[in-house]
């Protein structure tokens, strides 16, 4: 019976180490990589909802479930900032024959 008790405890141990290892990864570098904070959200993904701003005390729409926030235009959701996409074209020089 105290082996199994043991190996349970150690077994919990083992998943609280992880997730400070886990956690202490993630301070030091965000799952947003190398794109900077979004201006419109602060990063945070998530702005004030249209039904809040123009509404007479009540709070909740569609868009919003109810909560006074809807994701960021400016980023998606997203929290960061994200590249543009953008067409390249490039003339070749005629060359004489």
């Amino acid at each position: 019976m105290i082996p199994m008790v043991l190996s349970q405890v150690a077994t919990g141990l083992s998943v609280l180490a992880g997730a400070a290892l886990v956690k202490s990864v993630m301070d030091r570098r965000p799952m947003a990589g190398s794109f900077p904070r979004c201006p419109s959200c602060n990063g945070t993904g998530r702005v004030t909802c249209f039904c809040s701003r123009w509404s007479d005390g009540d709070i909740g729409c569609r868009t919003c479930s109810g909560s006074g926030r809807m994701a960021c235009s400016s980023c998606g959701g997203t929290g960061t900032g994200r590249p543009l996409p953008a067409r390249v074209t490039v003339q070749l020089p005629n060359r004489p024959s």
